[in-house]
């Protein structure tokens, strides 16, 4: 069985592994060892700390195969980003341009530097090892990241976003990067990519484009990987489409993936899940959908088929003692539909 569970310290060989695994590209996971320790640290904390409020924290959450307790993946959730480390990225916007006199008008694309996302939470860090592939893995680690926000709402912001690794080649360079930011950054890619990951973002602000970038000036290889997804990262942005996220023409500032956001009460399994008691049932099948314990300081979630009885699900033995619930407890299910 498959399970996501809060992170703790005792992961931290398994995600330094999982981040050489994902490559170069992958931001949020192209950190030193220590980085990823002191994350999983602050996870710890995060999840164990009590009372509300949305605060600069963020919950580190793992993928483990219960049979033989290996971790296969992971994700995370920024509950809020923006706001002491300034959240920066591309927008795109239109100018029109009209003459009388040369009887001429058409509309310019160009980028502007933004930090439009201050205070919302963001979800990313999605990955899965090639051994936890399959299975809906994916889809139930980033589905797990909904529920967790359910669980405290005070704790997350009104609107949430993605971004997405956009197109890197296999040789670590980045159309995007090489056009339009390297100029600005006078370094390569990778590196600009680890300063982004472990600095406050003061580079950006002290070396970045003070003005317009215009799009229609850029070659077409280039323009054409504007707002695209990495190919590993194009079941992600169908999966967040499905939830409800949409791409308003933000990309990020060095390989010019897309952002997806979206308002936090409008995400879909976030919305259709409910709270319920629980139960051990003998009887097996039932309902499908996602289970989670509702409950940060011992988060967990996984796939499950259910017995409905109105406001009471019954579990099967097995997953009562994954998610370490017992009869009576109070749980959170989202039911699949489709």
């Amino acid at each position: 069985m498959l399970i996501v569970r809060a992170g703790r310290k005792s992961d931290i060989d398994d995600l330094i592994r999982l981040s050489k695994e994902a490559g170069t590209g992958f931001t949020s996971l192209a950190v030193p060892p220590e980085a990823l320790e002191e994350r999983l640290v602050k996870a710890e904390t995060a999840f164990s700390r009590s009372g509300g409020g949305q605060i600069e924290e963020t919950y580190q959450l793992m993928l483990e195969d219960t049979e033989s307790g290996k971790i296969v993946g992971c994700s995370a959730v920024k509950a809020m980003v923006g706001v002491s480390k300034p959240y920066w990225d591309f927008k795109i916007i239109t100018l029109a341009q009209h003459s009388v006199e040369a009887d001429r008008r058409f509309d310019m694309d160009a980028l502007l530097l933004v930090n439009d996302f201050a205070g919302a939470t963001e979800v990313g860090t999605l990955f899965v090892s090639e051994a936890g592939r399959g299975g809906g893995a994916g889809r139930l680690v980033a589905q797990s990241r909904y529920l967790l926000m359910a669980a405290d709402r005070s704790r997350f912001g009104e609107k949430v976003l993605a971004e997405l690794r956009g197109i890197v080649h296999e040789d670590g360079s980045s159309p995007f990067f090489d056009a339009v930011s390297r100029p600005f950054f006078k370094m390569d890619f990778a590196e600009a990519d680890r300063l982004s990951a472990n600095t406050d973002n003061q580079f950006i602000l002290d070396l970045g484009p003070q003005h317009l970038i215009y799009l229609d000036l850029l070659p077409a290889e280039v323009r054409d990987v504007v707002g695209k997804p990495h190919r590993d990262g194009v079941g992600a942005m169908r999966l967040l489409e499905w939830e409800g996220f949409h791409y308003d023409r933000y990309i990020d500032i060095f390989d010019g993936g897309p952002l997806v956001s979206a308002w936090t009460e409008n995400i879909k399994t976030l919305r259709e899940s409910r709270t319920v008691t629980v139960r051990a049932a003998t009887t097996m099948g039932g309902v499908p959908g996602i289970v989670s314990t509702d409950r940060l300081e011992d988060f967990r979630t996984c796939q499950a088929e259910v017995i409905i009885d109105h406001d009471t699900i019954g579990l099967s033995f097995e997953t009562m003692a994954a998610l370490d619930l017992r009869d009576g407890d109070k749980a959170r299910f989202w039911r699949r539909t489709g």
